[in-house]
């Protein structure tokens, strides 16, 4: 079980980080970019954040994914 600090940082991280996502959906939907890329970095870094608070190898690994294939696409543009 997780230390009740550790609880706490994670459910900020985790509500900030989808707050961010959201926001990066809507960039993408009024086609603000690239705010909507740098958005999207922000949330996924949270997320892989929250899943090594409680130590979620499938949140790590989705995100980790996710920030590999963003990463790959905004450098050959």
């Amino acid at each position: 079980m997780a230390a009740p600090s550790s609880g706490r940082a994670a459910f900020t991280v985790k509500w900030a980080a989808s707050i961010i996502q959201i926001m990066g959906y809507t960039a993408t939907a009024f086609g603000w970019t690239p705010w909507n890329l740098y958005l999207f970095l922000v949330g996924v870094l949270g997320w892989f954040v929250v899943g090594v608070f409680w130590n979620d190898k499938a949140i790590m690994l989705i995100h980790f994914v996710a920030l590999g294939a963003m990463l790959a696409g905004m450098s050959s543009s």
